[in-house]
């Protein structure tokens, strides 16, 4: 979900609303994130957790939202920010027990009426599900910011403290490492 600049100015100009308590303000800002944020969380744990971490992202920034401060990195990369930190927490407090990542048999997040595009979109997510669940953590992440999330470099940049170039070059190894993957597991398309 790339941002044009209005968007961004927009975006900002509810934030500043949100801080001084405006919680409808704050309501079109979880409607402008909600999606993105789920996809983020959905394709790093499972389904369960994801639709819980979402709403965690969401009331810790609603929390912390007078903490946001407009001259840095910019109001997506804040929140996904949030997102990334609740996903680390939750593989911390869950490293002793056992923790499947990404299980095949998740449904699939998107709405397709035509089953048996339905049925195709869900044999290709379901491989794609268990590559990136083989994929190193760094990797994962930029492929499901890139890719799945529609972020641009510069907002990837931000969420992950990089540099423009870092995140190029994280994403040409990433890329790779997934259609290695891919291959192995009789994705041949790509």
């Amino acid at each position: 979900m790339a941002l044009t600049d209005e968007q961004k100015k927009e975006i900002e100009e509810l934030v500043s609303l949100a801080q001084k308590g405006d919680s409808d303000a704050f309501a079109s800002i979880y409607d402008t994130f909600v999606n993105s944020i789920y996809r983020y969380i959905y394709f790093r744990v499972p389904k369960a957790d994801a639709e819980d971490l979402t709403e965690q992202v969401f009331l810790k920034a609603w929390e912390k939202i007078k903490q946001y401060k407009p001259a840095q990195k910019g109001f997506s990369a804040w929140i996904f920010r949030i997102a990334h930190n609740l996903v680390v927490d939750t593989y911390r407090f869950k490293k002793d027990k056992e923790f499947v990542e990404l299980s095949p048999n998740v449904p699939e997040y998107r709405r397709e009426h035509n089953p048996i595009k339905m049925t195709e979109n869900s044999l290709h997510s379901d491989k794609l599900k268990i590559a990136l669940s083989k994929l190193k953590k760094n990797y994962k992440q930029i492929v499901i910011l890139k890719f799945i999330n529609e972020l641009s470099n510069e907002e990837i940049a931000k969420i992950l403290n990089k540099s423009e170039g870092s995140v190029r070059i994280l994403q040409f190894r990433a890329l790779k490492a997934l259609k290695y993957e891919l291959t192995e597991i009789g994705l041949d398309e790509v």
